[in-house]
């Protein structure tokens, strides 16, 4: 387990889980017309796998460079969430 943790792929396998869950938000919305907005989902599970991406980084050692570019990719995705939400 400690492995799993060391490597990054935990991060991997959390990732490939967010984008099923994008796919499922994404088909249940188009198939029912309910649901979360696809833009506002697309928007947060971004943000969220960026920060993914960020921890993934710091978790197998990356330079502070490759764990600083997706937490701002996370911070600018936020802002365009934000301004998703704030329009309703």
């Amino acid at each position: 387990m400690s492995d799993l943790f060391a490597s990054g792929r935990i991060v991997d396998l959390v990732l490939m889980l967010v984008a099923l869950e994008a796919a499922l938000l994404v088909w249940h919305r188009r198939r029912s017309g309910r649901g979360v907005p696809v833009a506002e989902a697309l928007a947060f599970l971004l943000a969220g796998a960026c920060l993914m991406l960020a921890l993934r980084a710091a978790l197998v050692g990356a330079s502070w460079e490759w764990v600083a570019a997706p937490m701002a990719g996370a911070g600018a995705v936020h802002l365009l969430d934000l301004r998703l939400r704030w329009r309703r």
